[in-house]
């Protein structure tokens, strides 16, 4: 999953990105509110980590201007303002969480992980589909209760696969949601991850459609 980290501040940018990172998600950074607001509508992230006191543009209209862009991307405020009437104000704005600095990683990433489950329908930490098992939490994946060893790009592309079952996911769309903006959309890493997959997962469990991408869990072809 693709994250957009917005925050001016280096320091607390670098470890933010850090553990997002540690966590398996894809991170860019923008440091100042023209950046974040261009990324925000160009590029298709997954959520976006949005700091209210950024130079350029404030938090606070650069979220306006996405909503009203009609960008329905799960954005989290990430501000060292603590008053409850902040609070409102960023919600009623369009943030969908607010977390006030200073604050612990792990409830970051614990908040982050709620966003991530919700937007894409799923009340639990643990995706399921057929006898695959992937822990959203730990990112552990087991085949038939038996840990299965991923890379960091074969874990993102199961998990992607696992968040959108049912649906056809094109190449194009695997890439932009794996890999950072800068990535080239034209080679055949994905073919080869999702290969590897079908290595140690099965083969039947990733349905190619010809011309059109990749579908996991489909109901016509479950056992």
């Amino acid at each position: 999953m693709r994250i957009l980290l917005v925050e001016d501040n280096p320091e607390v940018g670098r470890q933010v990105c850090e553990s997002l990172e540690s966590a398996l998600y894809v991170v860019d950074i923008a440091e100042d509110g023209r950046e974040a607001q261009f990324l925000g509508e160009s590029e298709p992230y997954d959520l976006i980590v949005l700091d209210l006191g950024l130079p350029g543009i404030d938090g606070l209209s650069v979220l306006r201007a996405w909503r009203e862009a009609g960008n329905q991307v799960p954005v989290l405020i990430l501000t060292s303002r603590n008053t409850w009437r902040e609070k409102v104000i960023g919600l009623r704005a369009g943030a969908d969480d607010y977390l006030a600095k200073p604050f612990e990683m792990e409830e970051l990433l614990a908040r982050v992980e709620a966003l991530l489950r919700r937007s894409t329908g799923h009340a639990e930490t643990i995706l399921t589909c057929c006898s695959i098992e992937l822990d959203t939490t730990t990112n552990r994946v087991t085949l038939q209760g038996q840990p299965v060893s991923l890379t960091a790009y074969e874990y993102r592309t199961l998990d992607y696969l696992m968040r959108n079952q049912g649906k056809t996911v094109s190449k194009t769309e695997l890439t932009e949601h794996i890999y950072h903006q800068d990535f080239d959309l034209d080679s055949n890493v994905i073919e080869v991850l999702v290969n590897r997959l079908r290595q140690k997962l099965g083969s039947e469990i990733i349905e190619t459609r010809r011309g059109l991408g990749y579908c996991m869990g489909n109901p016509d072809h479950a056992p």
